[in-house]
């Protein structure tokens, strides 16, 4: 499949024409309405700093059904005693921040948050489309994770941890708030170790456009979830 160069004009080619790797186009920009655009084709940005932008649809792709949420007997503990505080929409600069400092295997010496993406994505915050989840241990800031929603689909981006179990009870504290709200999806990208002891599975890049289409009828919720603290 030939790999497509975006111009000015606000499009995307259809997901099928994604390369084997799961690239579908190179270049354009990461203005706000091109960002939208893009998650509701099932496209997303990923490249690093100094190359031109990629966009990708992988097949298959990474998800996980709200209601398959895995919670293992050693988290139970954590929730219990109240390890951690969370809340939502209370600090996504920071966490950004932290997603883009943390190092990760295969990623040496960098990351592939960009300055540029960074700024993209605070200023879907400020829309109310994206959204964070701080995990704090007293004061401290120790994990987090953000994403955007887009109608009942959830588009998780990165998240970190710099405490045993942080990320991951921020994540679950996500899923069973985005269950509550009658979230049919939240989209993983890639497939990991981690996500999949959680409940995610690959399901057919196909399969994930047809969910996709479905949410087009569900209305933007432009909201802060600031309010939400557990």
């Amino acid at each position: 499949m030939p790999i497509f160069w975006l111009d000015e004009d606000l499009r995307f080619p259809h997901p099928d024409f994604a390369n084997e790797d799961g690239i579908i186009a190179i270049g354009g920009d990461l203005s706000t309405p091109r960002l939208l655009l893009a998650y509701e084709l099932g496209i997303f940005p990923w490249f690093n700093p100094g190359d031109p932008i990629i966009w990708w649809s992988p097949d298959p792709r990474c998800v996980l059904f709200p209601e398959d949420l895995k919670v293992s007997k050693s988290m139970r503990p954590i929730f219990n005693q109240k390890k951690f505080r969370i809340t939502f929409d209370h600090a996504f600069a920071e966490v950004i921040k932290n997603c883009k400092c943390s190092e990760r295997k295969g990623q040496e010496g960098g990351t592939w948050i960009t300055d540029d993406m960074y700024i993209a994505y605070c200023r879907l915050h400020d829309e109310g489309v994206a959204h964070s989840v701080e995990v704090w241990e007293g004061e401290d800031l120790v994990g987090g994770l953000y994403g955007l929603a887009i109608g009942k689909v959830f588009f998780g981006e990165s998240m970190f941890s710099k405490a045993s179990n942080a990320s991951k009870a921020g994540f679950i504290t996500l899923v069973r708030f985005l269950l509550e709200k009658g979230f049919r999806l939240i989209d993983c990208q890639q497939e990991t170790d981690h996500l999949k002891s959680l409940g995610a599975r690959s399901i057919p890049r196909r399969t994930f456009l047809e969910i996709l289409e479905e949410n087009q009828a569900e209305p933007y919720d432009f909201q802060s979830w600031h309010h939400i603290q557990l």
